[in-house]
């Protein structure tokens, strides 16, 4: 059974942008997450994104074929541990314009964004969540809602985590940093947050599966808890009920119930006889007021333990 992050990646990488600074904002993120550069003959530049989701490489190979002049071509590497997955790779060759492609999709020294400054290709938020999508894709993850709500972006880059926290509090999500081993992990645990994400990511399958999924879990902890909560009343009044009886009894060995007072008599009769009732109950059997009853058995407590 696939993960609910490649289900949901999946979902994205079918997606398609009318808008090209966009389909540019996600390969530079795609890139900057999943990528790296390679060196060629009289130093010129290509560029290399690997992935082991095929449909995450095919949506790298269309976006880098949209640019100009430069020759791609994917391959797959094929493990040879039976626990590891294909890794899909898609290669820009290198040739004496990709230096300039690399600027112009913001992955160049001068061109980098960053926390502080975050440069043309972020300029336009539709570019920013576009940024993030591509991000995600290369190197995020989410739980399936029936477990624990987590989502994060995986790098070992600094500045890129920073980046990425940066762009997710511009626009208020409560994105953390930690570090894992070598990486930095940019992570929300907020079931909103991650179901507005998935929904303006444009996962919209995985954010309705998302919604559903969280509504029955909150439904059924929210049955849980008040079924514990019952459970708890139930004992506690179990035992106070045996503790009353248990002085009653010690009274009545002692004197006899027939020796206590009126009141006290009537409330130690009732009690024995309806040993299961809570003292809200055995109130209204008795025609007492909750307090006057508690007060009552009090005294019988009391009365026993001298």
């Amino acid at each position: 059974m696939s993960s609910f992050a490649s289900e949901v990646k999946n979902e994205l990488a079918r997606l398609t942008y009318d808008s090209a600074c966009c389909r540019r904002a996600e390969l530079s993120g795609l890139l900057r997450m999943g990528g790296t550069l390679t060196l060629g003959p009289n130093m010129t530049l290509g560029l290399t994104f690997t992935s082991e989701n095929a449909a995450v490489a095919r949506k790298a190979l269309v976006l880098m074929k949209e640019i100009k002049e430069v020759k791609t071509e994917i391959a797959v590497r094929r493990s040879k541990r039976l626990s590891k997955r294909a890794s899909y790779i898609v290669r820009v060759a290198p040739a004496a314009n990709v230096r300039e492609i690399i600027d112009d999709l913001g992955l160049g020294l001068s061109t980098l964004p960053t926390a502080a400054h975050g440069g043309k290709i972020l300029k336009k938020s539709c570019c920013r969540m576009a940024y993030l999508r591509g991000a995600f894709l290369a190197g995020g993850s989410v739980n399936r809602p029936a477990a624990e709500y987590h989502m994060e972006f995986v790098t070992a880059n600094y500045p890129f985590a920073e980046l990425i926290q940066s762009i997710l509090r511009r626009i208020d999500y409560p994105a953390g940093l930690g570090e894992r081993k070598d990486d930095f992990v940019v992570y929300m645990k907020e079931g909103d947050a991650i179901e507005d994400m998935l929904a303006i990511f444009g996962a919209e399958e995985a954010a309705s599966e998302f919604e559903v999924t969280r509504n029955v879990k909150e439904v059924r902890n929210q049955v849980n808890r008040l079924v514990n909560c019952e459970t708890a009343n139930l004992n506690k009044t179990a035992s106070a009920s045996a503790a009353q009886i248990t002085a009653i009894r010690r009274l009545a060995a002692r004197q006899g119930i027939t020796r206590l007072p009126k009141a006290l008599r009537e409330t130690a009769r009732a009690r024995l006889e309806h040993p299961e009732a809570s003292v809200t109950e055995l109130a209204k059997i008795t025609g007492v007021s909750r307090s006057g009853l508690y007060h009552r058995l009090r005294k019988l407590s009391d009365m026993a333990g001298e």
